[in-house]
């Protein structure tokens, strides 16, 4: 085995998280190494919907899913589902699921999103900015609509919380969501959110954040971490086959890989994975300006550069089993009911999430390694809170005190 690697900060995970935490490290002069077996931004960084959601505070678990959670299971068209096979092995995370969308845990878990989110997009900009990703980002809000009957404006938990909070959204009329999206077909009506965005490319994004990384000093390592080790002085040692790499401080930015070096740093933390796919359109000109979603289908639609991205659905079922092209089907057959005339699918994904049953994010550092930080688990907005996400890991590690309140998403919540 070579020589070990040091160096002043290693980062676990080269997804949107590592990357936007390895750009800021580097620009501020820390020395920085990346670990990650893949090429930079290939995991669910680049299959997502590329929305930039700073309104979407309601978490996965909450009352109307509780409610809905047995159609949701059981019909076979259903946006979220799960592999019969993995039942047995989800069984603990889904009680803890449903503990968690109860009401006031809910709430809470809500609120405490809604924390972060609200930083969300001016450190986005400010991000984009200093990496030089403006021109990727597109600031046209985002659009959800009902083809059925349009719901009472506060029969929704999502949208009653949203209220509370603050948030900006809009209910629109039929004539309004036409004005809005024209190309879609006749619908009830619509909610819109303004203070969105979305990226035209979420693979050049995280490529060009990764160069901008490297640009500015970081370097990049193409290994498996198996394990971590404490080393004398306080140093940890990452273990990889051929290779070991020691630092003063790690970032665990693994995303749905995080679980079991979380666990050898003390913390045992109940990560799934959500199985996310995608399939995309060639177009020469989007039918639409920005991303729409048919509630009742439940994926996104997102006008990017040179093809229409159709992402969505939830199934759980950990990582190991192949594409299901059930949900493959499941995303053409909704996508052709608003757009019949687009041509063939030019490409499908499948991805993988990290998900917590309170579906918040894990930040902060380790009980056992205090140099150890954790920075995973950001769900359905890991493209989101990236730059709010780095800005407060950036802080941890500097020893700041301008990160705000972080103990909704400490390592040790879950006992």
């Amino acid at each position: 085995m070579v020589a070990p690697i040091k160096t002043d900060v290693a980062i676990v995970g080269a997804g949107i998280i590592g990357l936007a935490i390895a750009f800021r490290l580097a620009a501020d002069g820390r020395e920085v190494v990346v670990v990650d077996p893949n090429e930079a931004g290939s995991g669910a960084s680049y299959g997502n919907a590329g929305t930039l959601a700073p309104y979407a505070c309601a978490p996965v678990g909450n009352p109307d899913v509780l409610r809905n959670l047995p159609n949701l299971l059981l019909n076979p068209d259903s946006p979220l589902t799960i592999r019969l096979a993995a039942l047995p092995a989800l069984i603990p995370w889904l009680s803890r699921f449903v503990w968690q969308s109860m009401p006031v845990r809910a709430r809470r878990n809500g609120y405490a999103l809604a924390g972060l989110l609200k930083e969300a997009m001016p450190a986005w900009r400010a991000l984009a900015e200093q990496a030089r990703l403006s021109d990727l980002l597109r600031y046209e809000g985002c659009l959800y609509f009902y083809r059925g009957k349009m719901p009472q404006k506060d029969s929704e938990w999502g949208a009653r919380l949203r209220n509370e909070l603050g948030v900006r959204q809009e209910w629109l009329t039929s004539a309004e969501v036409a004005k809005l999206e024209p190309a879609l077909p006749r619908v009830a009506g619509g909610l819109f959110f303004p203070d969105a965005a979305h990226t035209v490319d979420p693979a050049v994004m995280t490529g060009r954040l990764a160069a901008a990384a490297e640009a500015s000093g970081a370097s990049f390592e193409r290994a498996r971490v198996d394990r971590l080790e404490l080393q004398d002085g306080g140093r940890i040692r990452l273990i990889c086959r051929d290779r070991t790499i020691e630092a003063h401080t790690v970032v665990l930015a693994a995303g749905a890989w995080s679980q079991s070096l979380a666990e050898q740093g003390g913390e045992d933390i109940p990560l799934d994975t959500e199985r996310g796919y995608h399939i995309e359109f060639a177009t020469d000109a989007c039918p639409i300006k920005r991303p729409v979603s048919p509630v009742d289908l439940g994926f996104y639609v997102t006008p990017m550069a040179g093809r229409l991205r159709v992402a969505g659905t939830v199934e759980l079922g950990g990582l190991s089993a192949p594409l299901n092209p059930k949900r493959i089907a499941l995303l053409e057959r909704g996508v052709r009911k608003l757009f019949p005339g687009l041509g063939p699918v030019q490409s499908q994904w499948l991805g993988f999430r990290p998900s917590l049953p309170d579906s918040l994010p894990v930040i902060g550092p380790s009980r056992r390694y205090p140099n150890l930080i954790h920075a995973f688990g950001h769900g359905h907005l890991g493209m989101t809170l990236a730059g709010v996400t780095s800005r407060i890991v950036v802080s941890l590690i500097e020893r700041r005190n301008d990160s705000p309140d972080l103990r909704a998403f400490r390592p040790d919540r879950f006992g």
